[in-house]
């Protein structure tokens, strides 16, 4: 039995789930995995955290954030137990019915489980601020030049330093010039693979959350962008435009500002993400990522058309490598 399992039996040890099998569940990107343990009685369940602080992971902003969503009416799992030292947390169990998966058996319940989602973020843009660092300008543009150092470098071997520092001091002024004004809690990482569909509630705790431990204060388009440019599964057109204009109704910010800023940051998180998942294929040996990318590129590209990123768009067009068989095949084999 290697330590951190000796570790995960003396947390477990203390709980109801004592005697509970172990299975494990579906990982993510991070270097934390999942277990479901259920108890041989009564068939409760609960979920383990394994996030080994040695490999850089860190338990307590979940633990924040999730105790601040539920504090805000939102259906974030319910810690059971924890030892942040150690990276284990005991987690409340909301299921397997993702919303990806959901969709998969019945996609007819697109628009119904979307407008839930919606609704989440206009109920968690009413709350309280949490005082979490602030997804500003300077750390979006930073996060977007991966495209050029990760992306681009991974397919070509270089990336054009030129080409990379006009696109810095470019798309900064973009984003402070149109994603700035009032700041809410955004999730960062709001997609259909990060909610659980549990129906047989009422409201927004019909959306059970997931993967929340990056939030930050940021624009209120992100999480919404997020959720409706999915690279993992594609969101219809008429979805997609639904839901902009529900959020938009309810909530009465300006029409031109918000599309503005959803499109802005569109670019930004599909950059970001173009470099992250090639990172995660060079550099973690985890090549299914890149599968990923032509999704990607397909968001960016429809993105760069709004007028707002004309200053960009040509630059992004030369200077990154479209993702080809050839190009990915080479990322692939990194």
């Amino acid at each position: 039995m290697t330590n951190r399992a000796v570790l995960a039996e003396a947390l477990i040890a203390q709980t109801p789930w004592a005697n509970a099998s172990r299975a494990p569940l579906a990982g993510d990107a991070s270097n934390r995995r999942y277990e479901r343990l259920t108890d041989p009685v009564n068939g409760r369940t609960a979920v383990l955290m394994d996030a080994p602080p040695e490999k850089g992971e860190d338990v307590t902003p979940f633990v924040r954030v999730a105790e601040y969503l539920r504090s805000n009416g939102l259906n974030a799992p319910e810690i059971y137990a924890e030892d942040a030292q150690y990276g284990f947390l005991l987690l409340e169990d909301l299921g397997d019915d993702l919303f990806a998966r959901v969709l998969e058996r019945e996609p007819t319940k697109e628009r119904a489980l979307y407008e839930a989602a919606t609704d989440v973020l206009v109920h968690l843009h009413k709350a309280p601020l949490l005082s979490v660092p602030s997804y500003d300008p300077e750390l979006m543009t930073e996060l977007a030049a991966l495209s050029f150092t990760k992306y681009a470098k991974g397919i070509l071997g270089q990336y054009d330093v030129t080409a990379l520092t006009r696109f810095e001091d470019r798309f900064s002024h973009i984003l402070h010039q149109g994603t700035s004004g009032t700041k809410v809690v955004i999730q960062r990482d709001y997609h259909a693979e990060n909610l659980i569909w549990l129906p047989k509630n009422a409201g927004v705790l019909r959306v059970g959350l997931l993967d929340f431990q990056s939030a930050m204060l940021g624009h209120p388009a992100y999480d919404l962008m997020s959720l409706l440019q999915d690279v993992r599964r594609t969101v219809s057109a008429a979805t997609e435009m639904r839901m902009i204009d529900r959020y938009l109704a309810i909530t009465g910010l300006d029409d031109h500002g918000f599309r503005t800023a959803y499109n802005i940051l569109g670019v930004q998180r599909n950059l970001r993400i173009l470099g992250g998942f090639s990172r995660l294929a060079t550099d973690y040996g985890k090549p299914h990522y890149v599968d990923l990318i032509p999704a990607t590129w397909s968001h960016l590209m429809r993105d760069l058309e709004h007028p707002a990123l004309i200053p960009i768009a040509d630059l992004l067009r030369e200077a990154l490598p479209a993702p080809t068989p050839e190009n990915l095949a080479k990322l692939r084999v990194k």
